[in-house]
């Protein structure tokens, strides 16, 4: 009965701890601080948090695939792409150049010591969230070629 009983704990503590935003400041490419909880915050917009790496193909992929249609997405959807790269110190250095060269149009948050992807327990990128009114209302794990469309359905349902 114990071990239901701890079993039942930690499951309801996992679920729990993924519902809010935590709050935690990021920097930009540039400098500038962003308070997850403050600036991600207008009431029923949706925040698309992408987190990726410049390492990882499927990562830029999706965040290739999700440039490319945003602007059409807007037209019917009130929602913002926050790109959140997770690259360590050693590759920090070239998720820059690799922002430049792609042109994409996001708010791209530096999370060099992964706090933010460590309080949400990610273990794989690429890890979408989908966040509204501070909460979390969407998870994605993953991509492949089409991910995007079933994201858009997800946000059009939000």
């Amino acid at each position: 009965m114990k071990k239901l009983f701890f079993l039942l704990l930690f499951v309801g503590m996992h679920c729990f701890s993924q519902k809010n935003l935590p709050d935690l400041n990021l920097p930009t490419l540039d400098g500038k601080k962003f308070s997850l909880k403050n600036d991600f915050s207008e009431k029923d917009k949706l925040y698309v948090f992408s987190f990726w790496a410049s390492w990882c193909g499927p990562c830029i992929n999706e965040l290739d695939e999700i440039n490319e249609v945003q602007e059409e997405w807007k037209k019917t959807i009130n929602f913002e792409v926050i790109a959140v790269a997770t690259d360590d110190s050693r590759t920090q250095k070239r998720v820059k150049p690799l922002v430049n060269g792609k042109g994409w149009e996001y708010i791209i948050l530096l999370d060099t010591n992964q706090d933010f992807k460590r309080a949400l327990s990610i273990v794989n990128i690429p890890y979408t969230i989908v966040v509204k009114n501070n909460k979390i209302v969407h998870i994605q794990n993953g991509y492949v070629p089409g991910s995007e469309v079933d994201l858009l359905e997800k946000l059009k349902s939000l």
